[in-house]
């Protein structure tokens, strides 16, 4: 049996599962199914909330899981990416497992993958394992964020009636591989829905609601829309960021219907106002660095960059805001938009640069100066160059500005996360 002794260990044998780009792999959900099979399908053996979409998908997953802790139930939590430690990916209780009884289980579970031939992907281990891990835990409810898309994705192995979905604001992102229209992205996001699954999301563009609604009229799954005019002015949680109110929203009615439905019971005042203090990491996440506000967000496209925005002008409405970007190279069709978006924001720039071997896939930014020419051409005043995130931070904090954003990849946010926590 291999012994994982810390965090650290735990990525390199991760790292192990990770297929270089050039590797040919179906993406297909054929080596997933035979790898639950082997370990007796756990996931079906849980109640489990299933959230995909484009945009909000982390925050209204953490919320459900929050508002059903808040509630007194014990729910498991799966994410992705991860910040700071792989623990989150399988969390209970809003808690990652300690390092030392983390790393306890995988080197059991790693020994499992071993004996079971199945050759899984970095994504498939981790999602195996949350729902592996759930289950021997006894969680009472499960809450899965889709990975990418949904019908062909590695948590989309789930074959219960009683599976709620939750679908989140859907935009155009993968689009090399989830398609290029709204339509064709939102039914891979569909593609979670099974037969009789109970769904709930806002109301969205048309075309996406026609895909949503043939989908569920299919599977006889009904389907719950938030028929929402504007953002959310429940007093519960004003304080929110305006894209955050509107998560929560969604998960409140997908988890008042959980509880109804299992329970007989509602959420109560005390449950919202407990769940609305949630921290999610990188989600508009304010920190005090060295005696300056920094707003932490990994806004990776246009969607997200644009509620980004409307959120942080609602909230620093007169605030001098530097910004501190960069993009991963997936990114590069729309981070023209995405830059214009932020342009909103301020006229200053510092652009650097991330290269990460760890995670789903080999991950690297866009190059800082084909960003610049960018920039220029949208009009910010100041913009600077600087490759290394350590140093770009520093730039950052030096800068008059009472507010920097740090914004962009998620690669990003784990590299600055880092820094900006040794020293808080």
């Amino acid at each position: 049996m291999r012994v994982i002794e810390n965090f650290h260990q735990a990525s390199e044998a991760l790292n192990g599962f990770i297929h270089p780009p050039t590797t040919k792999r179906r993406y297909n959900l054929a080596r997933m199914r035979a790898l639950m099979a082997y370990l007796g399908n756990p996931q079906n053996k849980l109640r489990i909330i299933h959230v995909a979409g484009t945009s909000g998908k982390t925050s209204t997953a953490y919320y459900i899981a929050a508002l059903l802790q808040a509630a007194g139930y014990t729910a498991g939590l799966t994410v992705s990416p991860h910040i700071d430690e792989v623990n989150e990916r399988a969390q209970i209780n809003l808690v990652g497992l300690p390092e030392p009884e983390y790393c306890r289980e995988l080197s059991h579970f790693l020994e499992l993958i071993d004996s079971s031939h199945t050759d899984p992907s970095y994504f498939e281990v981790l999602v195996a394992f949350a729902y592996w891990l759930f289950h021997a835990r006894h969680v009472e409810y499960a809450v899965v964020e889709v990975g990418l898309g949904g019908l062909l994705d590695g948590t989309n192995v789930i074959d219960r009636s009683d599976k709620l979905c939750v679908i989140t604001d859907i935009g155009l992102d993968h689009t090399e591989i989830l398609g290029h229209t709204l339509g064709e992205i939102a039914f891979q996001k569909a593609g979670i829905i099974g037969m009789n699954n109970a769904t709930f999301m806002h109301r969205q563009g048309t075309m996406v609601m026609e895909v949503i609604q043939q989908v569920c009229e299919k599977n006889k799954a009904p389907l719950y829309i938030i028929e929402q005019t504007g953002e959310s002015t429940n007093k519960l949680f004003q304080s929110l960021p305006l894209f955050q109110q509107r998560n929560l929203t969604l998960a409140i009615e997908a988890t008042n219907y959980l509880l109804q439905r299992d329970a007989s019971t509602s959420l109560t005042a005390s449950h919202i106002r407990t769940a609305a203090h949630t921290l999610i990491p990188a989600r508009m996440e304010t920190v005090i660095f060295r005696g300056k506000t920094l707003i932490l967000d990994g806004s990776h496209n246009e969607q997200k960059i644009q509620a980004l925005v409307r959120s942080m002008q609602a909230r620093f409405p007169t605030e001098k805001i530097a910004l501190l970007v960069s993009f991963g190279t997936t990114k590069y069709p729309d981070v023209g938009r995405s830059l214009k978006w932020l342009r909103n924001l301020s006229s200053t720039l510092i652009l650097t640069r991330f290269d990460n071997e760890g995670g789903d896939h080999y991950h690297s930014s866009i190059d800082p100066y084909e960003l610049e020419k960018i920039a220029k051409r949208l009009k910010f005043k100041t913009v600077i160059v600087e490759s290394s995130p350590g140093t770009a931070l520093s730039i950052l904090y030096k800068r008059p500005e009472t507010i920097g954003l740090i914004t962009g990849s998620f690669y990003l946010l784990n590299d600055i996360r880092a820094l900006v926590f040794k020293d808080v």
